[in-house]
């Protein structure tokens, strides 16, 4: 067992790094833990992504006058496009939560979710009445 985790350790430390940013994301009732909690998920994918793309020994997949040999001797350049799309996305993302965020602490003066949840039943309450 412990052969196979040495042999594999990005994989697990990708899988870890999801785990933890799962329960940050499960757990938490701050809103900013939350966010952390996504991005360190979305780092756990990305080193996933990178990791299945690489090929130990192999060569970038640009034609330079050589004859193609075999393609397993190529790294696969589509996991390192991924890594990069998704980085972009997760940066607009985290953005975007991190601005609606602020205007939730400025509208509630609180970053907990539970407390949010329990301003916004007593506004609704008052305007029913």
């Amino acid at each position: 067992m412990f052969e196979m985790i040495t042999s594999h350790y990005v994989e697990v430390v990708a899988i870890l790094l999801f785990g933890i940013g799962l329960s940050l994301l499960i757990f938490h009732v701050n809103l900013i833990k939350k966010i952390m909690g996504l991005n360190i998920m979305d780092t756990g994918v990305y080193l996933f992504l990178a990791s299945m793309g690489y090929i130990s020994g192999g060569n970038a997949p640009i034609f330079g006058g050589e004859e193609v040999i075999d393609a397993s001797n190529y790294v696969n350049p589509i996991p390192a496009g991924l890594v990069l799309t998704g980085i972009v996305v997760s940066v607009s993302v985290t953005a975007i939560s991190l601005a609606l965020t602020i205007r939730l602490y400025n509208e509630y003066h609180t970053l907990n979710l539970d407390e949010i949840y329990i301003k916004l039943k007593e506004k609704d309450a008052k305007e029913d009445e």
